[in-house]
């Protein structure tokens, strides 16, 4: 589906989200969290009540997920107005006050809870990933996402990953050709693999050709056969005898390599290892730690009495 007029959801991720979806999805997280009402709201507050709020960050880090939480509250009660005084992507602070909502009172308390979830996971991701290519600034390599996301939320994760600055590598198993090392196995060989993906590609739309070496011989025996657009380098790294990180074997790869394909770097990724990883000239490095891992940002909604 296609982004319905006037939505405001990323260009990017035009091809797997549209407002319809999105309202979908959130529809689903409401059933689970409200099913027949909320009661609590229900027995306390006045059915004609109104309320005014604000949100606060209690920590610092990214923005993320503000045109989720609108929809969130559009569609408990459209009457809700919400006032966003920063942007997805903008820094924050702790103590800052990032938003100003109006409405029903019953309304705002019923969407408060999933509104929230979802602002402070992307907010999270989102702070999570900006560390991270702030780490490596300067060095020409790209921090990329994986598949390790929650599931039914991978859009989203995704999109976080890209207000936090960094890049989207496959939103899943159809959209590009990952050839695992189950795969190799399966096919008997590297050459085998590459040779059945070629064939079974060519009769359809391109899709661009990775594949995953974790020894040195597999990367030289991808370098003979060819014919891919990228070689993911799995686990190169290791803890060296000195406590520093040992990235010779990923280096002696991507220097083998010497450009004739695209090079990604996976495995023992993190804040401390990844601006050594950098330093090797791989051209992307990818951390499924940005979702799998993720610590979400402490953001508060505050009614005023």
């Amino acid at each position: 589906m296609s982004p319905m007029v006037g939505s405001n959801l990323p260009e990017f991720l035009s091809e797997f989200l549209s407002q319809d979806v999105l309202d979908l999805l959130i529809q689903r997280c409401l059933l689970e969290d409200v099913g027949t009402g909320d009661i609590t709201s229900e027995l306390i507050i006045e059915s004609d009540q109104s309320a005014e709020g604000q949100f606060l960050s209690k920590g610092s880090g990214i923005l993320a997920g503000l045109e989720v939480a609108t929809r969130v509250f559009e569609q408990v009660d459209p009457s809700i107005s919400l006032d966003w005084q920063l942007g997805d992507g903008s820094p924050i602070e702790v103590g800052q006050e990032f938003g100003v909502i109006n409405g029903p009172a019953r309304a705002i308390l019923t969407a408060e809870r999933l509104a929230l979830n979802f602002l402070q996971r992307m907010s999270g991701i989102a702070t999570e990933t900006a560390r991270y290519v702030a780490a490596i600034e300067g060095s020409g390599a790209v921090i990329l996402d994986t598949r390790k996301t929650a599931p039914g939320l991978r859009v989203l994760d995704k999109w976080a990953v890209r207000l936090g600055g960094g890049q989207n590598h496959r939103m899943g198993l159809f959209d590009m050709i990952l050839i695992k090392d189950n795969h190799i196995s399966a096919a008997g060989g590297i050459e085998e693999a590459i040779e059945a993906v070629k064939q079974a590609n060519s009769n359809r739309p391109k899709l661009e050709i990775e594949i995953e070496a974790t020894t040195l011989d597999q990367v030289r025996d991808i370098l003979a056969v060819g014919r891919v657009d990228r070689i993911l380098l799995d686990n190169m790294v290791a803890d060296g005898a000195d406590g520093q990180i040992d990235t010779s074997r990923l280096t002696t790869a991507v220097n083998l390599i010497d450009g004739r394909f695209q090079t990604e770097a996976s495995g023992n990724v993190s804040l401390e290892t990844v601006r050594s990883i950098a330093s090797t000239g791989v051209d992307f490095i990818s951390s499924g730690a940005l979702t799998h891992s993720v610590t979400a940002l402490d953001l508060s909604l505050l009614l005023r009495s």
